[in-house]
């Protein structure tokens, strides 16, 4: 297992902070969702195509890398097909150029479970795959709104049946709307998870609030034992939405006490 955080949680960082403290705090990669004001990292100067020899030499003199990038295509939404589409075939690009070998797609917009039509982001993935096989690139659907229900999200890759389609595991969605069992969930979804996110939350009031690991009621530590025990090789990464959520604290605060407490609960669990 190999521990990550997404770039979420720094949105007003630059590269060179971004690797160093992954590499100080003992992280093994970074999850790239946007790079300082450029969400669309592919748009980021940084992440130009003539930069890409830079980027590769930090990561290596770091031993680090970059296990997915995570988009923001709207698959869902009849009205940006064609923005989702070149959104897609860019982060393909780019992924390829940086030895990425996932890439996140959402099929419904929020956490939250809604209405989706299911044709247009099946339509969607498919035109996508033969493109991600082509450049070695393999696409992850997340287990987000109504793909957070994990019979539904199993039902949606048996009809694909792609081998350069898989599952982002966000373990928060499917306990959070859909009252799953992150054991149950995993063995449903388990021939096709290749990369899981981790967050941590509590109802207040009847909303989601998101906490600091180990403050909030998500089954994390549960979740750690069983990715351990089923020797899962791939990352775990914490999806700090802090770019979404202002409010909630800093990077400087967040990253060093999640590797360290998810570190310590797979160790000692």
């Amino acid at each position: 297992m190999k521990f990550g955080f997404s770039t979420l949680g720094c949105p007003d960082w630059l590269w060179k902070e971004i690797v160093s403290t992954a590499k100080d705090l003992g992280y093994d990669g970074i999850e790239m969702r946007g790079l300082a004001s450029d969400i669309v990292l592919h748009q980021s100067k940084t992440f130009a195509q003539q930069n890409i020899p830079n980027i590769l030499a930090d990561l290596q003199k770091l031993n680090l890398e970059i296990p997915c990038l995570t988009t923001g295509a709207y698959l869902f939404d009849p009205n940006h097909k064609d923005q989702a589409r070149q959104e897609i075939l860019d982060y393909i690009g780019l992924a390829a150029r940086l030895k990425t070998p996932y890439i996140r797609l959402l099929g419904d917009k929020n956490p939250e479970p809604g209405p989706v039509d299911e044709n247009l982001v099946e339509a969607h993935v498919r035109g996508f795959l033969p493109i991600a096989k082509e450049n070695g690139v393999t696409l992850l659907l997340e287990t987000n709104g109504v793909y957070a229900e994990s019979a539904r999200i199993k039902r949606f890759m048996e009809k694909i049946g792609h081998p350069n389609l898989a599952i982002l595991w966000d373990i928060h969605h499917p306990y959070r709307y859909f009252h799953e069992p992150v054991e149950a969930t995993y063995e449903t979804l388990k021939p096709w998870i290749r990369h899981v996110h981790i967050k941590d939350s509590a109802l207040e009031n009847g909303n989601i609030a998101y906490r600091m690991l180990g403050h909030g009621d998500i089954p994390v530590k549960e979740t750690l034992v069983l990715l351990r025990d089923q020797k899962y090789p791939g990352y775990v990464v914490l999806e700090w939405v802090k770019r979404w959520n202002a409010e909630l604290e800093d990077a400087g605060v967040v990253f060093p006490h999640f590797i360290y407490k998810a570190k310590k609960l797979w160790q000692q669990a």
